[in-house]
């Protein structure tokens, strides 16, 4: 009888079932009500449960992902090419997520209608003064793409002391970049509720604010593996398709920078 353990004969990665897609998709539909009932009722307790459940799916996802990758040896050549893949399209998705958030600033901004009293902004919103607070995260978020290119460079040449210098630096960078974004909210002269440019503004920047931490969750992740011995030059993509989710949220932050601060406001 032929062995039913034996090792494959491709070099494709056959998933295990796993029960992680179908509990984060739970999670995020508790997150997503969560946040409906914060806008909506200023109630947070859902919220935090959806936070704490998409976390624990976050934890036992990367366990599995980190344990297929460096213990099993399942990410062969050919899957890593199938996972670049998965992490491009995965983030052009999320530019269209973001394209619906623009989509409403411009279209309340380049035509005024009558709730607005046909000006942009509208009457009675004071808004940031982009050359404040919005400035300094921008340099923040700027710098931390500089240290996160810096650490993918130093390990690409085995350099394994800046590399963790680097992406130590990079996670700081974006811990004090969500600090100083919840201090802007903290001092916001208007309210989510208080019209069309308070929603559209907090929608799109809050969302990239979430996409700031869970990109400080990633790299952290990657800080915690790289402390121990993980990622090699060779084979990294854990690290690397942590390196693109940031870059990509550098990027949409010069957008809602020059167009929502800047120009918008």
């Amino acid at each position: 009888m032929a062995d039913s353990h034996a090792a494959p004969k491709h070099p494709f990665h056959l998933v295990d079932p796993s029960p992680w897609p179908l509990l984060g998709a739970f999670a995020g539909l508790i997150l997503a009500a969560g946040a409906l009932m914060v806008m909506r009722m200023d109630s947070y307790w859902v919220l935090l449960i959806g936070v704490l459940c998409v976390l624990g799916v976050m934890f036992g996802w990367w366990r599995d992902v980190v344990r297929e990758g460096e213990y099993q040896g399942h990410h062969t050549k050919t899957v890593q090419i199938g996972l670049r893949y998965g992490m491009a399209l995965f983030i052009a998705s999320e530019v269209m997520f973001f394209s619906a958030f623009f989509w409403a600033f411009f279209d309340a901004s380049l035509f005024p209608k009558a709730a607005t009293g046909f000006t942009w902004p509208p009457k009675g919103i004071e808004t940031f003064d982009a050359l404040d607070l919005p400035l300094l995260n921008t340099l923040i978020l700027l710098l931390s793409g500089c240290t996160v290119t810096w650490s993918h460079h130093a390990l690409l040449h085995n350099n394994r002391k800046d590399f963790l210098l680097g992406l130590t630096c990079t996670v700081v960078l974006g811990i004090f970049f969500s600090a100083l974004q919840a201090y802007e909210y903290g001092h916001a002269a208007f309210g989510f509720r208080d019209g069309i440019y308070p929603s559209t503004f907090f929608m799109a920047t809050g969302f990239h604010g979430f996409h700031v931490m869970v990109g400080t969750i990633f790299l952290a992740v990657c800080l915690f593996r790289g402390m121990n011995g993980h990622f090699k030059p060779d084979h990294h993509f854990g690290f690397e398709a942590a390196a693109w989710y940031w870059h990509f949220v550098d990027v949409v932050w010069l957008f809602l920078f020059v167009c929502v601060y800047v120009w918008g406001g």
